[in-house]
Formats: C-alpha cells, structure tokens, sequence
C-alpha cells in the first residue's frame, strides 16, 4: 500500500533548519522575535516575499545550500496549509519556527498528510525527502496514526475498481481486524439472503461470480458490555454503472470512488482500535458493484430490506441508499450509543457545497455541534445540513413502503437521501450521516488529484475527545 512514509515526521535532529512562519504583510513572524531581519528580510525583499498564506520562499546559505525556509502565514496562519511543505521543501531535516502549541501540532499532522503519494502504477523517480522534527507536546505515534489513516482511505479510493472489488475491501478488512485482535464476519453472495440482506444482494447480483456482494462485520471488544458502543457504516460500492440507469460516460469516469465510505470507515475503525479508545466497536460494510447484466434489479422492481420495509426502484442509480439500508438495519441490532456513516452518496451534496466541504446530517444537536466543533479544530470541516421534515413525502410509494428516487418536486436531493438513511438508522443512541465527496479534482501542494479522506479526522477527534479517559 501506497500509505505515507512513516519517517515523514521525527523525533529530534540535530541538522534541522527552520521553517519560519511569517505572518502576512508585516514582516514578523506570529510571536515575538519572529522579525525577519539581515539577509533573510533583503532576500525576502528581493524575491516578492509578503507572507501570503502557503507562500514558501528557500533563503540560501553562503554556500549555495538551503540554509532557512520562509513560510507565509497569511492574517492568521492556518496549519492545514502545511500539507504543501513536503512536496515543496528540498530534502533533508527541517523544524517548525514562529508557532506553537495545538498550532504546530496540527501542522505537523498537515506536514505527514501532504506526503502522501499514490505510486502502484508508475514509478516515481528517487528523490530525498523532507522531513520535519516533532514539534514540542506531539503524540508523534498518534500523529502518524492518524495520517496513515487518511493516506489508507486514500489509497482504497485511488486504486482501479479492477483492483479493489468487494474481495479486496474484504481482504483490508481482514488485515484491519486480525491486527487489532478483533473478529470479522462476511456473508456473501447468495448467503446474503439466508441471512437477511436482500436489498444488498439486490445491488450487488450482476456483477461477476468473483466479485460477487458482501457483508463485512468487524466487532472489537464486543463483550466488554459496561463500555459504549460505537457503529461505523460504510458504502462500499466498488464501481457504480449506474446499473440500467446507466451513467454517461463523464458520470462514469471517477466512480471508482464510490467504494469511499467503505475506506472511511474501515480507516476510522482501525484508528480508534490503534487508539485502545474505551468503547465498544462494529464497523459495518456492504460491498457491492453496481453493474449491468441480464440479473440486474431493475427500475418499477420492489425491493425487501432487512428491517421489513419494501422499497420501489425508481432509479438503479441511486443504490448507494440501499445497501445503506441493510448495514445500519444491522448496526441498529447492536443497539449502539454512536452511529456514523460514511457515504459518497449524492451529486446534489456537491452541487450545494462543492467537492472539499462534506455535508453533515443528525438530529441530534449536542453530536452535530461536536462534530463541527472537533472539524474546526483539526482543519477538517463539514457543514450542517438540514433533516427537512417537510421533504419525507417526496419518498412515499404508492405500491411500496418507500421509494429509493424522491419525487422530483422536492428537488433536495442530498436532504431526501439522507431522509432515507434516517428510516433504517439505529434507534439507539445518536446518528450522523456524512455525505462525502472522497476525492480532490483539482491538483495542488499537498492535495495530489484523487482520493481524499473527508470528515475522519473530524470523527476521530471527536470520538476521542468524547470517549478517552
């Protein structure tokens, strides 16, 4: 796995230089005795240096040789833009100068985020690599926990659907359970309807023999009853035709992607388990492909669930809420405390709030405001939508419980999706539903087009700051 380079961040060395973050415009660096003064400020000077956010300017020594790096901050330095600093800084030790506390600690987790890299296909050239010393008060293990997390979401996303079919989530998952010590549970293909997922199998039946559909269970610390009980729920839809809706071709480009929230749950599920958080875990993911074949589900078919509901097709392409149904129907059997799902479910969620702003979805208020407010503070933020009452009749069926395609009137195609996920949601505890997008479409420092993690390092924050002893 392409995951990031563990020595990305370091303890201590002696030959680091600094990276100096200076604040915009006014010549200073963000605590006093940050100034920049000498032959720093003229080199500055000399080369259109202000201090504009991500702005990064090498001050050379006498011999030619980096010797200190100028990093602007902007008004107010954000550590999320230290993503772009591994790509750009010349190879070798480097340390942080000018901010600290939780500042510089989030930057150090941007600076091991922005090293990510993406090289199954095609070989890279060798090159140095710059690396950056802990800064002061760092849980360094957790920190590269937390980026090997994203950089494991990534990947899953990145890799071609001919690569990572449900066989291939279910293999992660393996890896993911066997090293935390916990138990994994598959049922596949037509075992799914012995065993009560028959919207899943609905989905997934098309597809060929080898990449037949799959429930994947991980349970971790299960009998350990006075502890919470969190549910991760991931859509795990390994490639999306659109089934008899058929996607066109544009539509069809990226959705080897549509297996993101499997990755993100699955990356969430292993970070809490490295973490020893004192809860009790169920990572739950349906992994399907949405393909084409004489035994596709059709539009007008009346699909069972696993809570009993009938679901009418009104369109094959939105089957991401079906599988969905299933898993939380299962989740909500172990009567969680927590619910969170994690879903590329919507375009009309990026049609509201474009490809690097996640929509949020509960009804609780206490769990949306602590999952914002955990998103502010590490740089990784969503924003809330609304659970529209007025929108539940856009999905009534006149021949079924429900229908999976909302009436065209409500229009509000994210909020009625997250409408349906709400009917089969655990009953238990809270829930939250997050739309995500999982992917960069445009290319820059730190943020290589391609797979994105979105809201995991939100969830995980939160998680740890409500649970942790």
């Amino acid at each position: 796995m392409s995951v990031v380079h563990s020595d990305l961040l370091i303890a201590a060395s002696d030959s680091a230089r600094p990276v100096r973050v200076i604040a915009q415009g006014q010549g200073q660096g963000l605590k006093q005795g940050q100034a920049l003064t000498g032959k720093s400020a003229a080199w500055a000077e000399a080369n259109g240096f202000t201090g504009k956010a991500g702005q990064l300017l090498i001050v050379p020594g006498d011999d030619g040789a980096a010797l200190e790096a100028l990093f602007g901050a902007g008004e107010a330095f954000d550590p999320m833009t230290a993503r772009s600093l591994p790509t750009r800084l010349p190879a070798g030790d480097w340390r942080l100068e000018g901010v600290e506390g939780e500042a510089a600690q989030q930057a150090a987790l941007a600076f091991a985020l922005g090293g990510y890299l993406f090289d199954r296909y095609k070989a890279r050239p060798e090159r140095g690599r710059a690396r950056l010393v802990a800064p002061s008060g760092l849980n360094l293990t957790e920190t590269l926990n937390i980026a090997a997390a994203a950089a494991l979401a990534r990947e899953m996303v990145d890799t071609p659907a001919a690569d990572m079919g449900p066989l291939q989530i279910e293999t992660i998952a393996r890896e993911i359970a066997q090293g935390s010590g916990a138990t994994l549970t598959v049922t596949t293909g037509d075992a799914l309807l012995e065993d009560n997922y028959p919207a899943v199998h609905a989905v997934g039946r098309a597809a060929a023999p080898h990449r037949a559909p799959r429930v994947l269970e991980i349970g971790w610390k299960l009998d350990q009853t006075d502890l919470p009980l969190v549910a991760l729920v991931g859509k795990g839809v390994v490639f999306d035709t659109g089934g008899l809706d058929l996607k066109g071709a544009a539509g069809m480009r990226n959705m080897k992607k549509d297996m993101g929230g499997s990755a993100h749950a699955l990356a969430l599920g292993r970070l809490i388990m490295q973490a020893d958080l004192p809860v009790r875990l169920v990572v739950l993911v349906a992994a399907v492909e949405n393909a084409v074949s004489a035994d596709a589900f059709r539009p007008g078919d009346i699909l069972s669930s696993r809570k009993g509901l009938t679901i009418e097709i009104g369109n094959t392409d939105a089957e991401g809420r079906l599988i969905l149904a299933d898993v939380l129907t299962r989740a909500g059997e172990h009567e969680p405390d927590l619910t969170l799902d994690f879903a590329t479910l919507t375009g009309a969620a990026r049609m509201a709030l474009g490809p690097e702003l996640p929509p949020l979805y509960t009804d609780d208020e206490v769990l949306a405001e602590g999952i914002l407010s955990a998103g502010r503070a590490v740089g990784d933020p969503l924003w809330r939508m609304p659970l529209w009452a007025g929108y539940r009749v856009a999905l009534d069926s006149e021949i079924a419980d429900l229908r999976n395609d909302s009436a065209a009137w409500a229009q509000a195609g994210s909020v009625t999706a997250a409408l349906f996920l709400q009917k089969f949601a655990p009953t238990t505890g809270s829930w939250a539903h997050m739309d995500i997008f999982a992917w960069n479409p445009r290319a820059r420092p730190g943020h290589p087009e391609g797979g994105e993690a979105q809201a995991l390092r939100a969830c995980y924050r939160y998680l740890r700051d409500r649970f942790a002893k």
